[in-house]
């Protein structure tokens, strides 16, 4: 998008209605499409105004805090990125340093954090059952203390990745493929691949692969799910995936070979991750507390995982998309072959030609998150995009 053209993008944003002021964003499934494409659009808007160096700094105070309880690169500087965007200023709360190591309640500490503070963004995916409930449960603390007038303001709570979800992931991928293919309307009719592939760790969460049936499925592109036997996702988000694809036309299917999956794909999506009942077991054992079982557990699930080393993203497979140039996506870092393991997700050869789009992929997600942002916080979020592009502030010297 030109700088020319942000006017007219900005116009088409006031006639979509996000519906989530004062509200949090945390499964894309959740939320009409209105309040989808506010977020794609908002996040393109606002990528056009940082190319044209204009300055998108619409809050003078407030915080974005994070909490994180996995480990995280893109998404944690991400989310401060987007925050800081928008002129928020960003803090993560450390549970081991906090009073949560003494008990503190989950709606304690969710109250103590939301004093001045805009956005929460949380990550929690490590147990198959919880993530999304503690986000919940946050949630419901932040309405309750900004109900009794606790909290100036009720923060919205932002999902980095839980559970179910990786929805900053899900709609930046679909960015990328918006950018790929020039728009929506192009990916109808389109085939994605979102297959299995082989990693030498286990425990890898399910919401990526979730997130994206859900979310591609719902603009008319025909989705393939891949996975060995035995490697099923959550049915919550599947059951999305087919109702969406039949209201949007495109359809979702589950096969059981990589090959099948890739057979004329415009997109491929090659990601381990574990089997939604290894997860439950994982998350029973690790709060019971039975190591010896759990160290079993994951002896097994590692074993199994070598079964099907074969399910590799590489040349031979990439040769069967469609005019063998399938675009490759990854949400990062990938297990690749000869580089960071010695068999992995995908060849050197493939990750190496895909590696900068991969990088591409993951940029739109400071904007992704900023237009959630947005989206929650102010009543009329595109008339205060035009004041940025009105008022023109250079965003840094020139």
């Amino acid at each position: 998008m030109t700088r020319e053209e942000i006017p007219a993008a900005i116009d088409a944003l006031k006639g979509l209605d996000p519906g989530i002021h004062d509200k949090d964003f945390l499964l894309t499934w959740q939320y009409p499409e209105a309040t989808i494409r506010f977020v794609l659009r908002a996040a393109r808007i606002l990528e056009a105004l940082v190319q044209a160096n204009i300055s998108t700094r619409l809050f003078e105070t407030g915080l974005g805090l994070s909490i994180f309880r996995d480990k995280s690169t893109r998404t944690r500087y991400a989310f401060r990125a987007g925050c800081n965007l928008l002129g928020l200023m960003t803090e993560e709360l450390d549970e081991s340093t906090s009073q949560v190591v003494h008990g503190e309640t989950v709606r304690e500490t969710a109250t103590m954090i939301g004093f001045l503070t805009e956005a929460i963004g949380i990550r929690d995916d490590m147990f198959l059952g919880e993530g999304h409930r503690y986000m919940m449960q946050v949630s419901s603390a932040l309405c309750e203390s900004h109900l009794a007038r606790v909290l100036p303001q009720r923060p919205a709570v932002i999902n980095l990745q839980c559970d179910l979800d990786h929805p900053t992931q899900s709609l930046a991928d679909l960015g990328h493929l918006i950018s790929t293919f020039g728009g929506l309307d192009p990916l109808k009719g389109r085939k994605l691949a979102m297959t299995w592939a082989y990693s030498p760790s286990y425990g890898k969460p399910l919401s990526v692969p979730q997130g994206v049936v859900a979310l591609m499925a719902r603009f008319g592109m025909h989705v393939v799910l891949a996975h060995p036997e035995g490697y099923d996702l959550v049915e919550e988000p599947l059951a999305a995936a087919r109702r969406f694809a039949a209201e949007s036309g495109g359809s979702f299917r589950v096969v059981g070979s990589m090959e099948e999956a890739f057979d004329g794909a415009d997109a491929v999506y090659p990601k381990s991750w574990a089997p939604a009942d290894v997860m439950r077991e994982r998350t029973r054992l690790l709060r019971s507390g039975e190591q010896a079982r759990l160290a079993a557990l994951e002896s097994e699930a590692l074993a199994t995982n070598a079964k099907f080393k074969d399910w590799e993203c590489n040349d031979a497979l990439m040769a069967r998309t469609k005019g063998g140039a399938a675009l490759y996506m990854h949400c990062l870092p990938a297990d690749v072959t000869d580089v960071s393991c010695d068999s992995g997700e995908v060849s050197r050869s493939v990750f190496e030609r895909a590696r900068l789009d991969t990088y591409r992929q993951a940029a739109h997600k400071p904007f992704v998150i900023a237009a959630m942002i947005l989206a929650t916080r102010l009543r009329e979020p595109a008339s205060a995009l035009e004041r940025c592009l009105e008022a023109a502030r250079p965003r840094r010297p020139a």
